[in-house]
């Protein structure tokens, strides 16, 4: 039994955890998310691109097919189901049982950034949608979605989905400049949490969009979940040699526990402070279950 982690955030890890019938097998893993009854969401790219599972790894079924081009992000909150199609540049929402609910952008519309490679830093920055990355709710009820792979953008709807306002220009150093904004969060407190990937930092921004300030002690940030306390944890990627790790990071930034791991795509910390990895293209699901 491997155990990592220091004090109170103690984790066994459970290698391919995630167990789907005799013949089936993954694709590439792009995210994950759990439901209020512990239910275990993947989101994969391929069909079916969602999977669920019960909280110990069984199989229970799937949704989805043929309705996206490029599965990216996913978020639960409050029992709705949050997808980005990366490649067809929309954002939707579906039931947990996989009934649509509502879409925002057009499909296989780009705005124009000039960008033509994703994950470069576009030439200019635009509005909905270039390849976009994740969107979640706030606590206010708007969403927000991180416009990323071709785009430099994060994008703030009301509820019904008219936009509100946008934020962010393509750079490397200054606030509010994105290389490849990859996952969000919106706090209990509704400041927004960016995974500024490629610049290696989370950035942080008032629900208005005013910037906050930035934690920069980061390596690729790929994902970010909240667990119930307000527990920021974020799977980074690894960049110059260092190793991928998951960090667990309270709202003032402030490292509570971190440790190297494999690089997860897509990342989530469940009700019971257990993390689920979406290994990419590992093609598989990992868990590291908290020790009480």
């Amino acid at each position: 039994m491997a155990i990592i982690g220091t004090g109170k955030y103690r984790y066994e890890l459970i290698e391919n955890w995630a167990r789907l019938p005799a013949g089936q097998t993954f694709g590439n893993v792009s995210a994950v998310a759990t439901d209020s009854a512990d239910r275990v969401y993947v989101f994969q790219r391929k069909d079916p691109p969602v999977l669920v599972f019960e909280r110990e790894g069984a199989y229970l079924g799937g949704w989805g097919i043929g309705a996206f081009a490029n599965p990216h992000g996913i978020h639960i909150a409050k029992d709705v189901v949050y997808l980005t199609d990366r490649d067809d540049s929309v954002c939707l929402t579906y039931t947990l049982d996989g009934k649509p609910l509502q879409v925002l952008g057009t499909r296989g519309q780009h705005s124009d950034t000039g960008c033509e490679r994703p994950g470069e830093l576009v030439p200019r920055s635009a509005g909905p949608f270039n390849y976009p990355t994740e969107m979640v709710p706030s606590p206010s009820g708007d969403l927000y979605v991180t416009d990323g792979y071709r785009n430099a953008r994060v994008h703030r709807f009301t509820a019904a989905g008219r936009l509100i306002a946008s934020w962010g220009q393509p750079g490397k150093t200054e606030p509010n400049q994105f290389h490849l904004p990859h996952s969000l969060i919106a706090g209990d407190d509704g400041n927004i949490y960016v995974c500024d990937r490629e610049n290696n930092r989370i950035q942080v921004f008032a629900p208005d969009g005013q910037y906050l300030t930035m934690w920069t002690d980061m390596r690729r940030p790929l994902d970010i979940s909240m667990d119930r306390d307000g527990l920021f944890c974020i799977s980074e990627g690894g960049v110059s040699g260092l190793s991928p790790r998951i960090s667990l990071m309270d709202k003032r930034g402030q490292v509570v526990a971190r440790w190297d791991s494999l690089s997860a795509h897509g990342s989530w910390v469940d009700a019971h402070g257990d993390i689920y990895l979406a290994l990419g293209t590992r093609e598989r699901v990992d868990k590291y279950v908290l020790q009480n």
